[in-house]
């Protein structure tokens, strides 16, 4: 399998509400970073809605995804956190959590309705939060004056590459290239600078696009 070059994950939490035969379904989306984060944020929405019956959870980490985990919180089995880690995989993200609460209305909906319920509740929330998408990069540093900096730059933009500068009596700059690309940038540099410039390769790091 290649290794993951970009993930999609949320910029902030957002939550929606949906009301089915007098059941209110409140979905909350959000960021989360590791699972203690995520189990956290589940306990604070049990203490914000004591009075509801479920809440109902699903939650995927880690730039490929992999670490899937959901819970039906004593709905029937299938009804309830596999259809909201379905809108989670479904919209390839990832580092996020997704929490339906449920204040139970009287009248029961089925197993097809649950997933239905579900589904819809964490969608609306998904529909109400802006999304961001982090790629790996490698960091390729050195020191140089501003003309090369500049052109090292340009060079820089046109492969869609990204770069950050520091000034002062030289410009300690940055090039941060695809991790694959990592030799097309150890030649760009080379290039453009006829040699002089010796580039330092850094640890890779994820950085929003």
């Amino acid at each position: 399998m290649a290794p993951t070059q970009q993930y999609r994950t949320l910029l902030e939490p957002a939550e929606a509400e949906i009301e089915i035969k007098h059941s209110r379904f409140l979905g909350l989306i959000a960021p989360v970073a590791a699972e203690e984060e995520a189990r956290a944020l589940i306990a604070e929405r049990r203490s914000a809605h004591p009075k509801a019956r479920h809440h109902c959870t699903a939650f995927v980490l880690g730039p490929d995804a992999r670490t899937r985990r959901f819970s039906d919180d004593g709905e029937p089995a299938g009804t309830a956190g596999a259809p909201i880690l379905d809108v989670l995989t479904g919209r390839e993200l990832t580092y996020a959590l997704c929490v339906v609460t449920r204040y139970f209305g009287g009248t029961l909906l089925g197993a097809g309705g649950l997933v239905r319920a579900y589904g819809e509740a964490a969608s609306a929330a998904a529909n109400a939060a802006r999304t961001v998408t982090f790629a790996e990069r490698t960091p390729l540093r050195m020191t140089v004056d501003y003309a090369l900096a500049a052109a090292l730059e340009r060079a820089a933009r046109a492969a869609g590459w990204g770069a950050e500068a520091e000034y002062g009596a030289e410009v300690d700059l940055t090039l941060l290239v695809p991790s694959d690309e990592l030799d097309a940038g150890l030649r760009t540099v080379a290039d453009v600078s006829a040699g002089s410039a010796g580039a330092t390769a850094g640890e890779s790091v994820w950085v929003p696009t």
